[in-house]
């Protein structure tokens, strides 16, 4: 992610913690059918979605782009929409979101797949606070494109899915990282 903080991390290494970090899913049938069948249309759509994403995240809390060294120092909404860096990240996140679909109705799978982005965001030492976010920023970003389909239970079925996914993953990282003062982790960059 390119992320400038650090944290102190514990002795144990995060394949140690992988059974302990599984955590059930809890979508029912009727919420993984209705977040497979949206997922084709926000496909349609998927790189203005990342971009969506980002440029909400980084407006609304804009420290955290401080963690992304390449998006940092753009402070013009308009040049961070016409940045391809932010298009490409936007769009990685987005496959991961899409690998999460695909294992939906995999338990397992998708569970590994949250314990492996656990393991890779604690390499990179990213801010577990920050899943949430990104989370909530996901579900602005995709109201627009499903607006005729949008509805209550619809928005219901990708909040329980990003509560299970970052759930997941943010338990993860929390137990990897040796607890501070500061809730846990230490900002390790200069003030601007």
């Amino acid at each position: 992610m390119g992320c400038s903080f650090s944290a102190e991390a514990p002795d144990r290494r995060p394949e140690q913690e992988e059974e302990e970090d599984a955590l059930p899913v809890s979508l029912s049938a009727e919420n993984r059918e209705a977040i497979r069948s949206s997922w084709r249309e926000i496909q349609e759509d998927i790189s203005r979605v990342g971009v969506i994403m980002f440029v909400r995240l980084f407006e609304t809390h804009p420290e955290c782009k401080d963690a992304f060294f390449t998006f940092r120092d753009l402070n013009d909404v308009n040049t961070l929409r016409a940045s391809k860096e932010l298009k490409a990240h936007g769009l990685r996140i987005m496959y991961i979101i899409e690998k999460t679909v695909a294992r939906i109705d995999q338990d397992d799978r998708l569970d590994q797949l949250i314990l492996d982005l656990g393991r890779k965001h604690y390499q990179y030492k990213a801010l577990p606070k920050y899943y949430d976010l990104m989370g909530e920023e996901f579900i602005h970003a995709i109201h627009p494109v499903l607006q005729e389909r949008w509805t209550s239970d619809l928005e219901e079925a990708w909040k329980v899915n990003r509560d299970d996914v970052y759930g997941a993953k943010e338990k993860q990282m929390r137990s990897l990282l040796k607890p501070e003062a500061d809730g846990g982790l230490k900002k390790n960059c200069k003030s601007e």
